[in-house]
């Protein structure tokens, strides 16, 4: 390939990445650097083809250009280079890429040759739902993974399954003076078979429905107020902040997620736990 034509693509490629056309993007970077791997500005043009396919969420691709991008570029400083990869390569399940890329970045994780199961903080992060702006907590198993520990109240999403995000925050909430990334979901890498139930409980006290949460928690199950759960899970946009809001006493709708014979025998265990004015009814599935 001609070195003027080379320039000719290159533009071309810039123009539609300007216009957000992705495949036309990739597609001229990876017809120039077919033929021009390791020109001076090559790192640039894997990178800019890998995260095109990336936002294409063509992850084979973003994977395989990935890596000639992070083999260009230094380790240990943070290139955004390794940051793609390490996504990439997680969602491809290429455990040992994925830790290569982190350790590229200058991130550790645990030792190891398998899945990435490691204590990264917990985050939040804006779920994917097809229309429904969500966002949940998680606790962060990898840089990019995390395991959801809200019940969501969209069809289809549950407690305890492990959703990949993506590396730049959208938004921030806080709680007690901290603040915490709010993430935008990229895929469900794992799902979970704990169904969602809905139940009406009364409590005298906000802290009788802390118990309940509590109770729950303390089996490895969720179980929060619905009303709760929708000021916390209201969407945030980029540069806004959400803060923390607590559960309450009253009637109301609480959210769990548990076998429902389970559910059943630990809202029994907890109605008959000495605190008076606690009582439940109306158990049922929402998904």
């Amino acid at each position: 390939m001609r070195e003027s034509e080379a320039e000719r693509l290159i533009e071309e490629a810039y123009a539609a990445w300007d216009a957000q056309d992705w495949p036309l993007a990739a597609g001229h970077l990876e017809r120039v650097l077919a033929h021009h791997p390791d020109a001076p500005k090559s790192p640039v043009w894997w990178y800019d083809a890998a995260l095109a396919h990336k936002f294409l969420r063509n992850w084979a691709k973003a994977y395989e250009l990935g890596r000639e991008a992070a083999a260009r570029v230094p380790h240990g400083e943070g290139d955004p280079a390794y940051w793609n990869l390490g996504i990439a390569a997680t969602i491809q399940r290429d455990w040992a890429t994925a830790r290569r890329a982190w350790a590229g970045f200058g991130i550790p994780v645990p030792d190891g040759d398998g899945e990435i199961n490691g204590r990264f903080g917990a985050a939040c992060v804006r779920l994917d739902t097809g229309g429904e702006r969500e966002v949940v907590w998680i606790d962060r198993l990898c840089p990019i993974r995390g395991r959801v520990m809200n019940v969501p109240g969209s069809a289809g999403r549950r407690f305890g399954e492990v959703v990949v995000h993506d590396g730049e925050p959208k938004g921030r909430r806080v709680v007690d003076g901290r603040e915490y990334p709010v993430f935008d979901e990229l895929l469900l890498f794992e799902p979970s078979d704990l169904p969602t139930l809905a139940v009406t409980v009364h409590a005298a006290e906000a802290a009788d429905v802390e118990a309940l949460a509590d109770l729950f928690s303390g089996h490895d199950y969720g179980a929060e107020p619905a009303s709760s759960f929708e000021l916390l899970c209201a969407c945030c946009s980029e540069g806004t902040v959400e803060r923390e809001r607590g559960t309450h006493a009253g009637t109301q709708q609480v959210l769990l997620a548990a076998p429902e014979a389970e559910a059943r025998r630990l809202l029994e265990e907890w109605a008959g736990g000495g605190a008076r004015g606690r009582s439940w009814s109306g158990l049922a599935a929402t998904d």
